[in-house]
């Protein structure tokens, strides 16, 4: 069985940047989490996941999160980066009106799959200067994603046969926002749509930390404390960590703006220091 598992939760530009800050700050505090025996990143932490895995340096991935959005690469907004108010019910209504959670992921990706966003080649473009190879590192990630059609949820990793770039891509999609990704003669929507972190995924290892910009679900069943109360209740040391109130102040409330990632790499990088120090380090160390 691996030890330890980093779980990386789904949160926009914003998410990357607030991940980036608190990881880079447990560092300097001696947690390095990026040495986990498993990560699992959905949508921004995918981002994050795939840079960690690749070994990039951490304090360097900051200081990009500092720099000016204009010359940033965490992403860049355009005409496809905010969700019409149409397509923002329909996630609503999805959930409310199918019971089965797959039936509901598929009807998202029905929408996604008819949204105006921008090219697909551009979005790829875009993701392929913040994931370190096209190739899959060989410490052991997880990158989710769901089949646009069919709702299904899907896991890829190195021996899926696909591009880590289309992997992280695809788990980046958010539906409305950017186009679903071609993979496998699939399309593949944001992984965050079954769950904002997926962190029942490291149900293999017996110490997890969770790191959820976003910690709600579309349903309760996919919030990231739920899913951690039943790994803890199933025998597992599990801390969430999401941002406490000076960051969810410094991210806003467009998880998309990149002129919010410097100031959410910030409030990261200082949550770091507070009371998430001594409960992460309590889980991780064992």
């Amino acid at each position: 069985m691996a030890t330890r598992a980093l779980v990386l939760g789904g949160g926009g530009v914003t998410g990357v940047a607030w991940e980036i800050g608190l990881l880079a700050g447990l560092v300097e505090r001696g947690l390095e989490l990026g040495s986990a025996d498993l990560l699992v990143g959905t949508s921004a932490g995918a981002v994050v996941g795939a840079q960690l895995a690749w070994g990039t340096d951490l304090a360097r991935l900051y200081q990009k999160q500092l720099e000016p959005a204009a010359t940033g690469t965490a992403g860049r907004r355009g005409s496809g980066d905010t969700m019409r108010l149409r397509d923002m019910a329909v996630f609503g209504w999805a959930t409310l009106r199918y019971q089965d959670p797959v039936r509901a992921r598929a009807r998202i990706g029905r929408m996604a799959l008819g949204a105006r966003t921008a090219p697909e080649a551009d979005r790829r473009a875009v993701i392929a200067t913040v994931v370190p190879s096209e190739e899959w590192p060989g410490r052991r990630l997880l990158i989710t994603a769901i089949d646009a059609v069919t709702g299904e949820f899907t896991a890829f990793h190195a021996g899926s046969g696909v591009s880590l770039v289309d992997a992280v891509g695809a788990s980046c999609a958010v539906p409305g926002v950017w186009p679903p990704v071609t993979m496998a003669g699939r399309r593949w929507i944001d992984g965050g749509v079954r769950s904002p972190a997926n962190a029942d995924l490291a149900a293999e290892c017996e110490r997890i930390v969770v790191l959820a910009p976003l910690p709600r679900g579309m349903r309760a069943a996919t919030a990231a404390a739920r899913q951690a109360a039943e790994l803890t209740r199933a025998g597992h040391a599990v801390v969430v960590v999401s941002p406490d109130p000076p960051a969810v102040a410094a991210i806003g409330r467009n998880v998309l703006d990149p002129a919010r990632r410097a100031p959410a790499a910030r409030a990261g990088h200082v949550q770091a220091a507070g009371p998430a120090l001594d409960r992460v380090g309590t889980v991780w160390a064992g």
